[in-house]
């Protein structure tokens, strides 16, 4: 590659990596002088990239965004963890976005060099993704609550809640949280007078532009901490409390924290607390410890258990 040439590549990826470029910073980076600077910017604009020249005393560029950029400059790194952010997005749950993430992927590949092209397809060949399972979003909803957050508008959306109750909400948007397969709307309701966290696929309808607010301190270290938190802390529907036939240390080897608490009562038995809205994953949490229990409350698990068990014994007969 001729010096030139090469001098033009690291000019656009400086301009691709910050904002604005004062001409005396280029040229002294690139070791060359303003006028070899402003002939290279002009070289860039021929090939398409949009460079705006800075007005002022020192004066600069600025490499503008626009809906045709040419291909991005990329190092190693940067090309294989886009790579594998688009394969995990191909199973996200967000909806629809499956096809767009493999086409985009496809054309990645395309201008890949050889050597990084041989690694991105090795690593989608050894590579298997579960898919989502459960209630996905429309990327559209996503964009406008995000752009919302961004600008400090007021968001309205209509909201059904768990116990599939239907309102009307009117939001000072703070941030979007991923949750796992789940997308939180972290906002403040004026007319609850505090923070809730809102599970974007129970929303419809989301309207911005309803007036701009000034963002209110979080009472938290960031939104994802906030919304964590407030997922622990609600009740659930269902709220169980069993007698596992187990020591408490064996059984405590074997469940996730997030799936209840464990209690000694003594060597060879603990009690179990645990709580879910979904009475069915209730009872199958339950039923995968692999030990007997008694169940004490609420009287519907017993019920999903007894169901459970006789679909599990079907098979067998």
């Amino acid at each position: 590659m001729s010096q030139t040439s090469s001098r033009l590549l690291e000019l656009l990826s400086m301009l691709q990596g910050r904002r604005d470029w004062p001409g005396e910073e280029l040229a002294e980076r690139l070791d060359v002088s303003g006028r070899t600077i402003r002939r290279d910017v002009e070289r860039l604009r021929r090939l398409g990239y949009p460079v705006d020249s800075l007005s002022g005393p020192a004066g600069g560029y600025r490499l503008r965004a626009g809906s045709a950029m040419p291909p991005l400059l990329l190092d190693d790194d940067e090309a294989i963890a886009i790579a594998v952010g688009l394969r995990t997005a191909a199973a996200s749950s967000v909806a629809g976005i499956e096809e767009t993430a493999v086409r985009a992927l496809v054309k990645l590949e395309q201008v890949l060099p050889a050597h990084l092209r041989r690694r991105v397809r090795a690593l989608g060949s050894a590579t298997y993704t579960l898919p989502v399972a459960g209630a996905t979003v429309d990327p559209q909803h996503l964009s406008v609550i995000a752009a919302a957050c961004r600008d400090s508008e007021r968001l309205r959306f209509a909201y059904r809640s768990r116990t599939g109750v239907d309102s009307r909400r009117d939001v000072e948007p703070h941030a979007l949280v991923n949750h796992g397969r789940r997308w939180y709307l972290l906002a403040w309701d004026p007319a609850r007078d505090d923070w809730r966290t809102f599970r974007i696929d129970r929303l419809s309808r989301p309207s911005a532009g309803r007036g701009r607010f000034t963002q209110r301190a979080l009472p938290a270290k960031d939104p994802a901490a906030f919304v964590k938190q407030s997922i622990a802390g609600a009740p659930s529907r269902y709220e169980a409390r069993v007698t596992l036939h187990a020591a408490a240390e064996h059984v405590a080897s074997r469940v996730p924290r997030h799936w209840g608490t464990i209690t000694p009562i003594d060597e060879h038995t603990c009690e179990y607390t645990t709580s879910d809205d979904d009475l069915r994953w209730l009872a199958l949490r339950v039923a995968m410890l692999d030990v007997d229990f008694d169940v004490h409350e609420p009287p519907e698990l017993v019920e999903q258990l007894e169901t459970l068990a006789a679909r599990l014994a079907r098979p067998a007969r």
